[in-house]
Formats: C-alpha cells, sequence, structure tokens
C-alpha cells in the first residue's frame, strides 16, 4: 500500500465520523440516550485516532485534494456541539426555559469558537475551552445533578471559550501526556460503561466521571499557572 494510498484512507476514516453523527442522532431523536452517548463515544474514539494517523502518513500533502482539518471540523461541529445539544434539551434535563437558554448558548458559542483561527496554542492545547459538550453533557446524563448545576456549568464553561485559558488535547499537549492520555482513555471506558447502564451508572462510575472529567478540565489551566503562556 503507498504512502497515498494510507493518506486517503486516513481521509475516509475521518468521514466516517459523519456516518457515526447520523447513527446517534437517529438514536436521539427516538430518546435512545444510551444507543446514542454509545455512537458519539465511538466518534470520539474515531477523532483521537485520525489526528495521529494523519500527520503520520502527511495528508496534507499525500492527500491534498481532501480538507482533513475542514473535514473533521464539520464533524466535531455535529458530535461534539449540536447533537450533545439537543440530547441535553430533549432529555428533560433542564426543564422550561432553562434548556432553550442552553442549547442557544451552546450552539452559537461554539460556531463562533471553531471558527477562531487562534484556538491553537504553541503545545497544541487549546486556547479556551475547546467546545467538548459531548464529554460535559454525558457526565450531566450519568451524574443528574440539579438544574441550576447543569445550567452554571454550561454558561461557565461557554464563557471560558474565550477567555485566554489553556485547555489540553490529551494526545499532541506533550506535557504530562504520560497521565493525561491515560486518564482521558479511562474517561472513554467509563462513558462506554455509563451509556451501556443506560445512564443508571454505580456511584464509582458516577465518580470515576466527575474525577476524570475535572482533571481534563483543569489540568491545561494548572500548566498555565505553573509554565505560563507556552507551558
Amino acid at each position: 500500500m503507498t504512502v497515498r494510498t494510507k493518506a486517503l484512507a486516513v481521509h475516509f476514516l475521518t468521514a466516517t465520523g459523519a456516518v457515526f453523527a447520523i447513527l446517534a442522532m437517529l438514536a436521539a431523536t427516538d430518546a435512545r440516550w444510551d444507543l446514542m452517548w454509545l455512537w458519539l463515544v465511538v466518534a470520539f474514539a474515531v477523532d483521537g485516532i485520525d489526528g495521529p494517523l494523519a500527520r503520520r502518513y502527511d495528508v496534507g500533502t499525500n492527500a491534498r485534494e481532501y480538507d482533513g482539518v475542514l473535514m473533521d471540523l464539520i464533524i466535531d461541529y455535529l458530535t461534539y456541539v449540536f447533537i450533545p445539544a439537543y440530547a441535553l434539551f430533549a432529555s428533560g434535563l433542564l426543564p422550561g426555559w432553562t434548556g432553550w437558554i442552553a442549547i442557544i448558548v451552546i450552539t452559537y458559542t461554539s460556531v463562533v469558537y471553531f471558527a477562531d483561527s487562534r484556538m491553537k496554542t504553541k503545545d497544541y492545547s487549546f486556547s479556551g475551552f475547546p467546545g467538548c459538550w459531548n464529554m460535559a453533557v454525558l457526565v450531566f446524563f450519568a451524574v443528574e445533578p440539579r438544574w441550576w448545576t447543569i445550567l452554571t456549568v454550561t454558561i461557565l464553561l461557554a464563557i471560558a471559550m474565550f477567555l485566554p485559558l489553556k485547555f489540553i488535547h490529551p494526545v499532541r499537549t506533550k506535557r504530562w501526556r504520560a497521565l493525561s492520555l491515560p486518564i482521558a482513555l479511562v474517561w472513554t471506558g467509563l462513558a462506554l460503561v455509563a451509556a451501556w447502564q443506560d445512564f443508571h451508572p454505580w456511584p464509582p462510575i458516577q465518580l470515576g466521571l466527575i474525577v476524570t472529567s475535572i482533571y481534563l478540565v483543569l489540568v491545561g489551566i494548572v500548566q498555565q499557572a505553573i509554565y505560563g503562556e507556552d507551558g
């Protein structure tokens, strides 16, 4: 298999995220939240794999007719933002007007953030919360906090998208990657278990999701505080 063929295969792997997105959306319209999240976690796993493969086979050079970055952004907006926002609204976790506020805040701020060319830092972290609503909303489903907690966290994360705060990429951010990447993998495993248990997970699963989520949200800010903007 030639390098060009491998580079094209990476693009086609990325494109499968669109299939997982529509399967997740179909499950969501039937209120099959467990199945929806299983598809979104699969899409999340593909998103974690295709980036390293794209860099390994230099898709920008060997398969330049396809814009892998654009393809990735389209799929990420569907799987990270649009479908989770719909699920949060339709699930009843946020009653009445609170659900409307959440979906407007999530979808509007995220499309602005995704179009911002300054979102990446020098160490391949993100400047501002990177719109990972799939992770936040999944935790809401698994833990089922009070509505005011969900709304408060949602608004705070939306504001954090436009603050000069660092949020790591578990794969690309080298600093502490030996710890961050395993924790991200643990989070993915816990998310799969929570979805498999139809979002009535055992308390240790809930606690694990909370602890790993807090780490992934705060570790970049901690690195920034210790090492500075370029740390």
